[in-house]
């Protein structure tokens, strides 16, 4: 069960669970979507069901800065009950998803009433706020080509030799949240048939992904 394994209820009863989600049911969301602006009253989080949902703040200038993109088992927005109950950010959906919305009021009662869900809910804030700060940083210490390539590397299942699927959602995107610019995406992917990655379209064909393991670690280049 995707809402059981979120990182977020981790070590957390089945009762509490339960109570945590109430009466909610999920939720359909088209592509594009707008889950919330920012600075909305930040009412609800929400545990991703099924497809992506991006975070980003909107500058004065109008350009987008991505914060993270969220995927299947991962909660979001979580953490603007603790801060004046606003949404510091906008969530989109940016592939048809599947979303479970959890009342933050009633939230916030179960943790005053269970100071010990209360302390593992912010070990496990704390862990995800760590695990950012590691993905930024993984990034910028790596080059364009190592950060599409350990991107690809992600998705890829660890029980098999090769592999084909859909990219997640739109290449702009992708090059968005990996810090280069979408003509540049164009070009690795373009390098990378070398190592026997071919793009075709939205679908990509890995023939080796213990090479292009290798390419996403700088250790074939």
């Amino acid at each position: 069960m995707i809402i059981r394994s979120t990182l977020l209820f981790d070590g957390l009863s089945d009762e509490i669970v339960r109570n945590i989600i109430g009466n909610q049911q999920p939720r359909s969301y088209a592509k594009g979507k707008i889950v919330f602006q920012q600075g909305d009253q930040a009412d609800h989080f929400y545990i991703i069901l099924e497809g992506w949902v991006k975070l980003y703040r909107q500058m004065p200038s109008g350009e987008e800065i991505i914060l993270h993109i969220f995927s299947n088992g991962e909660s979001f927005a979580e953490a603007a009950m603790f801060n004046e109950h606003i949404y510091p950010a906008m969530a989109e959906v940016v592939s048809d998803a599947r979303l479970l919305a959890i009342n933050s009021n009633l939230f916030t009662k179960i943790l005053e009433e269970n100071p010990q869900t209360a302390i593992k809910m912010l070990c496990t804030i704390s862990a995800r706020m760590k695990f950012l700060i590691a993905e930024i940083e993984q990034i910028k210490g790596k080059n364009a080509v190592q950060r599409v390539a350990c991107f690809l590397f992600n998705m890829c299942p660890r029980d098999t030799a090769s592999t084909v699927f859909e990219l997640p959602y739109e290449k702009n995107l992708i090059a968005s949240r990996l810090g280069i610019k979408p003509e540049s995406l164009s070009r690795i992917f373009h390098k990378l048939r070398h190592y026997e990655v071919n793009c075709i379209r939205n679908q990509i064909i890995i023939s080796d992904i213990d090479a292009l393991g290798k390419i996403a670690h700088g250790r074939d280049q």
